[in-house]
């Protein structure tokens, strides 16, 4: 009411209120718009990563025959091959080691002539969550649905989590397929999942995942010429 009546006794002063009280509210429009665009680029970013570079830490044994000079090469040595491409419930799967940290002095344990060193490592992990899109390879096909490898994780995709229009065929190439045959998901085709649940042990990271959504399913058919 204020500013009709100073568009009525003043029209400029009143229009110059509108023009001031109009950039207030595209500020905050933009403000806001700025936050949730900066909340959704937040959420896209946690939701798509699954490796992280991390820090840890190790007792490795080492023979007494090993020391020498060449000790901390040993160590190294022994490390990447007791580490690389293991799966802990907590981290993930180990990809690679990517530097060691520090060495700490050995332990000799007795009776055996072992020591033990305490190492601090960090190394690349891989660890798939909820909501994740994977590219997979199936590797077996049966009535209750196929399973697939996406690098050291294994999916199972329930014969509910595939498209209905998609029949599953038995023979020598269990398969499902679709009515008019143009899709087939059989061994070795390369499909595109999503993640929906997985189940974390001590040692393995176990995967359930759907291909009913959009952009998902079969991406590479081996039957194909």
């Amino acid at each position: 009411m204020h500013v009709l009546l100073l568009v009525l006794y003043d029209p400029l002063k009143g229009l110059l209120t509108i023009t001031y009280q109009l950039i207030k509210i595209g500020n905050s429009i933009a403000r806001l718009l700025k936050y949730e665009i900066l909340n959704e680029e937040r959420s896209l970013i946690k939701r798509d990563k699954m490796f992280f570079h991390i820090v840890l830490e190790r007792n490795m044994q080492l023979h007494p025959r090993h020391f020498g000079r060449n000790l901390r090469e040993h160590l190294v040595s022994k490390l990447m091959k007791d580490v690389e491409g293991t799966c802990s419930g907590r981290h993930g799967f180990v990809v690679a080691i990517t530097g060691v940290d520090s060495i700490g002095k050995g332990l000799i344990r007795d009776g055996t002539g072992f020591v033990t060193f305490p190492v601090k490592y960090q190394c690349v992990v891989f660890r798939p969550f909820k909501g994740e899109i994977l590219e997979a390879v199936v590797t077996m096909v049966n009535k209750m649905g196929f399973f697939a490898e996406a690098g050291p994780v294994q999916i199972f995709v329930s014969n509910h989590l595939i498209p209905d229009d998609m029949e599953f065929q038995s023979g020598d190439m269990p398969n499902y397929t679709t009515s008019d045959g143009s899709v087939k998901i059989q061994k070795d085709s390369e499909v595109r999942l999503k993640i929906i649940g997985t189940r974390v042990d001590a040692t393995e990271i176990f995967c359930i995942g759907t291909i009913k959504d959009d952009f998902l399913g079969v991406i590479n058919d081996p039957t194909a010429v």
